[in-house]
């Protein structure tokens, strides 16, 4: 049990970490050209354990035949896409879905991440990017995690000047999408 809160411990000091620097303008951006595709394949790859342990699906919503290329810090939307899929997976309907998009604007990508899961109530909706918030305290703490997830997904997507949209209805489930610039590459 010691080693178990010790371990949190860390991970929330790491976290509180990367706040204080989004938060600051400290942490500064590597950003470079990438498939976004290509690296949400390798995070469900690695997220299809915790995925199978629920009996969750992670899919995306069609067959995508070309890469899709944005401009933003690699290492910092995976940190993203990981925490929003963990999400899913956390709190997504056992044997649910959770579907992954990729929408084309003129300049932008939106991706997003559904589930099927409990939703969130209009009340916790205005809180949801604050740190420490839980939407479900019980549910939380036996699932892990700082509660951090989302307030370092939001500094994260700010840094980058982009958005972040939150849709829910409890019972059915939410959807969690963002803006990247799309890459000049051709």
């Amino acid at each position: 049990r010691a080693e178990k809160s010790v371990d949190r411990l860390t991970f929330i000091i790491k976290d509180l970490d990367l706040i204080t620097q989004l938060e600051s303008s400290t942490l500064k951006l590597k950003v470079t050209s990438f498939d976004i595709l290509k690296l949400t394949e390798e995070i469900i790859e690695d997220l299809q354990i915790s995925a199978s342990k629920r009996n969750i699906k992670i899919i995306f919503n069609k067959i995508y035949d070309n890469e899709i290329l944005v401009e933003a810090d690699r290492n910092r939307i995976e940190q993203v896409m990981t925490n929003l899929i963990t999400n899913s997976i956390n709190y997504g309907s056992e044997k649910g879905t959770t579907e992954i998009s990729f929408d084309s604007k003129e300049k932008k990508i939106i991706v997003k991440v559904n589930d099927n899961g409990e939703g969130i109530t209009e009340e916790n909706m205005p809180r949801l990017f604050q740190r420490f918030f839980r939407v479900d305290v019980s549910r939380s703490r036996s699932q892990g995690g700082s509660g951090l997830g989302l307030a370092i997904v939001k500094h994260i997507i700010d840094a980058h000047n982009e958005n972040i949209y939150v849709q829910s209805t409890v019972g059915v489930g939410s959807e969690f999408s963002f803006t990247l610039k799309k890459s000049k590459v051709l």
